[in-house]
């Protein structure tokens, strides 16, 4: 692509330099004990960007692996081979051998840089016979030996800026390549949206970073000259120390980790809720429940919590702003910044409000394609609109409420049934966490409606307080021929709930 004179092409660690230009002594990152100013974190890309180019030549386009939990040479790592055109591909810490195996072999991966922790996994790499460097002394001894000189590489702004692997709810996992241009427009609009990543804002990253949400959100934070705050893995008991001991301004996290949050000790939550400096706290990855709403409003205040939803996909799709988070309880809000929506039926056309239909988006925050995909990438592109399959629907006022997945939906004695309308109504119910409703096998229905619930300690909720609560508020074929309560749901890294898992556990029961 040609650019006029004057334009260059967009990308993302540009933003990271210029904002050391300005703060270069600041703390750009911290971890624990460890810290990187925002010179050293340049520096430290240099090193990695020659060091790659130079003693392994790995070329532009071509493949790198991360293995590895959050830690600060994640940034480094990544933003020195966006440098030089090479692709970061993100892998989950606890994928399997196979897992793994299958990810380095569809990538063509050149180099793994791995924690030397995962045993396992490491030895699954030199099996493979690629070239593997460990964190720890290894790696910095790689990286001494190049120069922290940047020498400039032009990169085209389509070309991928990284590849993210989708969890596998559905099948093989996919490789998600996301380009430079939406990245660095997805930070840009993060910034304006969310307002907690300017200079003086302090980010927390809780979230794994090997996931798109949780690394576009810990970015932000570095391209405006704020700093981030990494937890190496999320610790709901460490967290209320670290927001107020840090004053952090800004934090990103899933329902899951609302959940450990509010289910601490009283005086812990007390304490945060008096000393907090947050503005802004973002919700993303799987509904919020409504009894997480509340507890995180009693909490942080009013005027705090956004509730983000998105793919990997089509990046970030919409958001619902604290002014309306309680007054559309069930909604994920409107369109997110320079996005369209449309709810589409099954022949294409635009549903009418109230009607549920198929969720696409259109936006600068789209990825390219899955890799070596075609046939998936031409499923989930249509016309550059995107849809993973989602259901939703939309009100008057372009308010939209997500009721789950299209492969999800609920057949039964004939008639369509969307789980996610069900899960909003079980979520209202003092005592519960979180839900997740399913069909399973049946010889009078075809598929019966089984939801499986996870209640807080306290709560004096049973199976027959779930139906009649359903039977209250909903059409009688909606409500769950079964209810089992559970400690918890599977999940995978990202927070989202596994039903595959649930419907095989429990079909033959």
């Amino acid at each position: 692509m040609t650019l006029p004179p004057g334009f260059t092409h967009l990308e993302l660690s540009r933003l990271v330099r210029n904002a050391a230009t300005r703060v270069p002594d600041k703390d750009a990152l911290v971890c624990g004990k460890r810290k990187l100013s925002y010179r050293q974190l340049i520096a430290r890309s240099n090193r990695v960007a020659n060091a790659v180019r130079g003693s392994l030549q790995i070329e532009p386009g071509q493949r790198v692996a991360l293995v590895t939990a959050n830690r600060l040479e994640y940034f480094e790592l990544v933003l020195g081979l966006a440098d030089i055109g090479a692709v970061a591909v993100t892998v989950n810490p606890g994928s399997s051998v196979a897992e793994l195996n299958g990810i380095l072999a569809d990538c063509s991966a050149r180099l793994v840089v791995i924690d030397p922790a995962l045993k396992t996994l490491c030895e699954a790499v030199a099996a493979a016979g690629l070239p593997c460097i460990t964190f720890g002394s290894e790696y910095e001894d790689w990286i001494s030996q190049s120069s922290a000189v940047q020498v400039a590489t032009p990169v085209p702004e389509w070309a991928s800026f990284c590849i993210c692997y989708t969890s596998g709810t559905t099948g093989r996992p996919k490789g998600v390549q996301l380009p430079h241009r939406s990245r660095v427009l997805t930070v840009l609009a993060m910034g304006v949206e969310y307002a907690c990543f300017g200079m003086n804002d302090r980010f927390l990253a809780v979230a794994p970073l090997f996931h798109g949400a949780g690394f576009a959100f810990a970015l932000a934070a570095i391209s405006f000259g704020g700093t981030c705050f990494l937890q190496e893995s999320f610790d709901a008991a460490a967290l209320p120390e670290q927001l107020l001991a840090a004053d952090i301004t800004g934090v990103f996290m899933v329902p899951t980790h609302f959940s450990r949050l509010f289910a601490l000790p009283g005086a812990q939550l007390d304490r945060l809720s008096a000393s907090h400096r947050l503005r802004t706290v973002i919700s993303n990855a799987a509904a919020l429940p409504a009894a997480m709403k509340e507890a995180s409003i009693s909490c942080f205040g009013e005027g705090i919590l956004h509730e983000t939803y998105g793919s990997t996909e089509a990046g970030v799709v919409t958001n619902m702003r604290p002014d309306h988070i309680l007054r559309y309880p069930g909604s994920v809000g409107t369109p997110f910044i320079a996005t369209e929506v449309e709810v589409r039926g099954e022949g294409g056309e635009l549903c009418i409000p109230g009607e549920i239909g198929e969720l696409f988006s259109r936006s600068p925050y789209s990825f390219i394609g899955y890799l070596n995909r075609p046939e998936d990438t031409a499923n989930t592109l249509h016309d550059n609109w995107v849809t993973v399959g989602d259901l939703a629907s939309r009100d008057e006022n372009g308010y939209l409420t997500i009721l789950g997945r299209k492969k999800d939906m609920v057949i039964s004695g004939g008639v369509n049934i969307y789980p996610g309308e069900i899960e909003t109504v079980i979520s209202r119910i003092p005592g519960v966490i979180e839900s997740a409703v399913v069909g399973l096998p049946s010889p009078e229905w075809g598929e019966a409606l089984h939801a499986f619930v996870v209640l807080d300690d306290a709560a004096n909720v049973s199976e027959a307080n779930v139906v009649a609560a359903c039977r209250q508020e909903l059409s009688s074929y909606k409500v769950p021929k079964a209810v089992t309560l559970l400690s918890e749901l599977p999940k995978n890294p990202s927070g989202k709930v596994l039903k595959n898992q649930l419907r095989e556990r429990y079909a033959q029961g």
